[in-house]
């Protein structure tokens, strides 16, 4: 069984990456653009609390609840769940 490296020197070539401009950038389906919102989230992250784990459950809504919340685009559930948390907040 062979050990990951431990080493914590980067084998990136930083002064390359920090000379690059865009067009020297080559997208592809498996290297997408970034999108601002994934980075912006990564940003804000750091250094606040872990997100506690979500739990599973299996749980029935009306049909043009679902659809509505759906509609709004990809994260609907994320969005779902913002919501429960606003009104138990709301609620005490």
């Amino acid at each position: 069984m062979s050990k990951s490296s431990s080493s914590k020197t980067s084998k990136t070539d930083w002064p390359r990456l920090k000379a690059m401009q865009d067009k020297d950038v080559t997208l592809s389906d498996e290297h997408p653009a970034a999108e601002v919102q994934h980075i912006v989230r990564g940003i804000v992250r750091q250094g606040l609390r872990p997100v506690p784990p979500k739990t599973l459950i299996s749980l029935r809504v009306d049909a043009d609840v679902l659809a509505w919340f759906k509609a709004q685009g990809a994260g609907y559930q994320t969005r779902m769940n913002a919501v429960l948390r606003a009104f138990k907040e709301a609620a005490g």
